[in-house]
């Protein structure tokens, strides 16, 4: 479905201007599409992860041995989303920084 401003009232809480790609501790939520549990069921108040929650979570853990400047905080899967914080702790990501100055140059030249 496309976007229809009289339908979706999602506003962003993004702070306009400000630089996600510079170091700092970021809180993520990622859900499901429709919001259909996928990661597993709440068993007596215990989140059981299925094989897909155990793969989100194996992802999640690796993280940082994909991108160095990457610290990983709590975090937890439920059955239709995912929590957790993420920190960027060193240089900036490639590519993260300066991408418009870079698109710019090479219209220029």
């Amino acid at each position: 479905m496309a976007f229809n401003k009289n339908i979706h009232h999602r506003k962003s809480i993004r702070l306009r201007g400000y630089d996600y790609s510079q170091p700092g501790a970021y809180f993520i939520t990622i859900c499901t599409h429709q919001r259909q549990p996928m990661f597993g069921d709440i068993v007596d108040g215990n989140m059981m992860l299925n094989a897909a929650g155990n793969m989100v979570d194996a992802v999640w853990r690796e993280l940082p041995n994909h991108y160095p400047c990457v610290a990983l905080g709590e975090h937890i899967v439920m059955p239709n989303h995912f929590h957790g914080v993420v920190e960027i702790v060193g240089a900036p990501l490639v590519g993260a920084l300066n991408l418009e100055t870079s698109v710019g140059r090479q219209k220029a030249v």
